[in-house]
């Protein structure tokens, strides 16, 4: 058996770092459209009989990139490959995990019936906005953690007193997690979401009085409650305000708002590729995920363990 790695254009970089740590090529495959916009793919190389590993964040374009990846992972299938494994960096449609509203879509349940009717024998991702779509995919699914790279960083900035925030009730687990391994204590946003991608900040709970505050979330999207939450930290006290997220989605006004806020860095990692305003941006740091991921296929394939990552 061999290790075959192919990616969509998605976020071709972090393939091909994904690629190095490996020691390995990345697969010829054509990627493109016609001229009416339909996706056309073909695999240049033979992979009979091989693990295959699809590489594909289902970021902007979100919908594009998904179906670049089902019809890849349909090509690797009709073309004999042993297995297939997407590796699926930052997961798309993960915040439509359960019905929010009457006679609204499980839309993340959708997505991995998708993948496994195309052909998915094996879903590896990194941090899914709702843990539980874990169990919506029949199958093996790896669920990585950005949190090893983000503590490197973490501990090199010299924190004074500091204090892991949780933008969210539903976030505290995260956070938790970080504050065991910083040996800090724990403060709590409690907001009301009025309607997507509008939040209020309602309440902090938690003192952060002359402490830099590191607020810890899975994604920033138009960073509209990452802010008014560094806000009411800074309302009450912290001497300096960071974030960590995983996925810099960074849409509509986000960088805006960032570069205009009292946050003095906003760590992320690079599932997802930022765009030219995102990498101006003083403030934001990108992170490499390459050799999580990297490892991650080392030991799947080696068949070693993947959670002792992590330990």
């Amino acid at each position: 058996m061999s290790v075959r790695i192919f990616a969509g254009n998605s976020n071709p970089e972090l393939a091909r770092e994904i690629c190095a740590y490996l020691g390995t090529d990345l697969g010829h495959a054509r990627v493109g459209r016609f001229s009416d916009g339909e996706i056309r793919v073909e695999i240049e190389e033979s992979v009979r009989g091989a693990d295959v590993y699809v590489i594909q964040s289902t970021c902007a374009p979100v919908n594009d990139n998904l179906l670049e990846m089902l019809i890849m992972i349909d090509a690797l299938k009709r073309a004999s490959a042993g297995s297939i494994s997407a590796v699926v960096p930052y997961f798309g449609y993960a915040r439509q995990d359960r019905k929010a509203a009457p006679r609204a879509p499980i839309s993340a349940r959708l997505v991995t019936d998708l993948l496994t009717a195309a052909g998915v024998n094996r879903l590896i991702t990194m941090e899914l906005h709702a843990g539980q779509i874990q169990g919506f995919f029949n199958g093996p699914v790896d669920h990585l953690y950005c949190s090893p790279v983000m503590h490197q960083h973490l501990d090199s900035l010299g924190l004074e007193r500091p204090v892991i925030v949780s933008p969210d009730a539903g976030g505290v687990e995260r956070a938790r997690t970080y504050a065991k391994r910083m040996n800090s204590s724990l403060a709590i946003i409690d907001k009301r979401r009025l309607a997507p991608n509008v939040a209020e900040v309602m309440t902090l709970i938690g003192d952060v009085r002359d402490a830099d505050a590191i607020i810890i979330d899975d994604m920033i999207d138009t960073a509209g409650t990452l802010v008014s939450g560094a806000k009411a930290l800074k309302d009450a006290g912290a001497r300096r305000v960071f974030a960590v997220a995983t996925h810099p989605v960074l849409s509509g006004p986000a960088i805006g708002r960032i570069t205009e806020s009292e946050i003095e860095r906003v760590i992320v990692s690079n599932t997802i590729p930022l765009s030219s305003a995102g990498r101006a941006c003083p403030k934001i740091k990108v992170l490499s995920a390459a050799d999580l991921f990297g490892e991650a296929i080392k030991r799947i394939h080696d068949q070693n363990s993947v959670s002792s990552l992590f330990i």
